[in-house]
């Protein structure tokens, strides 16, 4: 008997399929990771998501390749338009724009589809990296049913390169479970002072320098979109004082906020109402300083090799009934009037998604400068590696 060292327990198989049926890892891992690469083809009936490729119906082709963020998608409406189109959806997950860019700049990326936050699209145009759209091929998008506050990144110069998705805010989760007789913290500056402190070794934060940095500037009350040369050497001074007191610098935070790991997360309003509608223990708090207000895009990259069907998807994910299963699985909000309508009256009303007006206020959309300003990469880069 020849002994084997790629046997993976249980626990761990189960934990891999969460983490894939969110969203949070590529196919790509999934397989390799739990070993079921070679047994693909035997799976494909039961978990039509795992397929590489579904025999082609119609004329958009057989596959559609979308970069997209953690947790962010409805499995069941990718196999859903699966089998109404024939065209398999590979998600590939990011953790930072940063991550997007450089993929797209690097070229070659094979993506159809991706999803840019809206401080980032005038950067892809400037760098011909992004097709305009052709609307006749939405039908789903009515621009009358948007909030323009949440949809007009998505247009540059009067051409329209995006179509909104959905929105949301950046603050932090706590499982108060943990916090013993301190107060639930609900500030920026008590968020990164536990975490030198009573949270030592258990606090996440996000591998996106707009967010960590964002939110390292708030503990002083700058402004989160700052390149100040000397206020972003205070927030580096913070953040590397803070650095030996991390869990793990992550954007896919969830599965050790979930297993108990880790005690509290700079976390985005998805992740936050999932975790709490799952654990109630674990609360969303926006720090009263301010923080990130943010929409997120459809989007199609320049040489996107299966156009057709990146229409084809966007589209469907449009649809208001369509739109509306994707909220009530990722519980970020959108600003489609259409998709509220008929929306729970429990979600209209959680002030996870809708937070108080003092609060939300207070935030700030994300600066596309902060995308390309060297300061801000090489102080995230010896942030990480220090």
């Amino acid at each position: 008997m020849t002994d084997r060292n790629d046997f993976i327990s249980r626990e761990k198989f189960m934990a891999e399929l969460w983490r894939y049926k969110k969203g949070s890892v590529t196919r790509r891992h999934f397989l390799g990771v739990t070993g079921l690469g070679l047994a693909t083809t035997v799976l494909g009936a039961a978990m039509p998501g795992l397929r590489g490729a579904a025999r082609a119906q119609g004329s958009i082709g057989d596959r559609v390749v979308v970069a997209s963020w953690p947790n962010y998608h409805d499995p069941a409406n990718f196999e859903a338009f699966t089998a109404e189109t024939g065209a398999a959806v590979d998600l590939n997950v990011f953790g930072s724009n940063e991550e997007m860019l450089a993929k797209l700049q690097a070229g070659g990326s094979g993506w159809d589809v991706f999803v840019p936050t809206n401080y980032t699209i005038t950067t892809y145009v400037e760098e011909d990296l992004i097709e305009p759209l052709d609307l006749t091929k939405l039908p789903n998008y009515d621009p009358a049913s948007f909030d323009a506050r949440f949809a007009d990144a998505g247009t540059v110069n009067g051409t329209v390169y995006a179509v909104p998705r959905n929105y949301g805010t950046t603050g932090f989760v706590v499982n108060t479970n943990n916090l013993g007789g301190l107060p639930k913290p609900t500030t920026w500056k008590e968020f990164w002072d536990m975490t030198k402190a009573e949270f030592s070794g258990r606090t996440m934060v996000h591998d996106y320098q707009l967010t960590t940095i964002g939110n390292a500037l708030k503990y002083y009350g700058y402004s989160f979109n700052s390149i100040d040369p000397a206020e972003l050497a205070e927030a580096e001074k913070l953040l590397l004082e803070a650095k030996p007191h991390l869990f793990a610098i992550t954007s896919d935070y969830q599965p050790s906020m979930r297993s108990g790991d880790a005690w509290m997360s700079i976390a985005w309003t998805g992740d936050g109402l999932q975790l709490h509608r799952d654990m109630p223990e674990i609360d969303y708090v926006l720090g009263k300083e301010g923080g990130e207000l943010w929409s997120d895009f459809f989007a199609i990259p320049k040489g996107a090799p299966h156009r057709d069907a990146a229409y084809a998807l966007i589209n469907y994910l449009l649809a208001p009934e369509v739109n509306a299963k994707e909220v009530m699985f990722h519980g970020y909000p959108v600003a489609d009037a259409r998709v509220n309508a008929i929306l729970p009256a429990e979600m209209l009303n959680d002030p996870i998604m809708y937070p108080a007006a003092d609060l939300l206020n207070a935030l700030e959309f994300g600066a596309a400068v902060t995308l390309t300003d060297p300061n801000r990469a090489e102080l995230m880069a010896r942030f990480k590696s220090a």
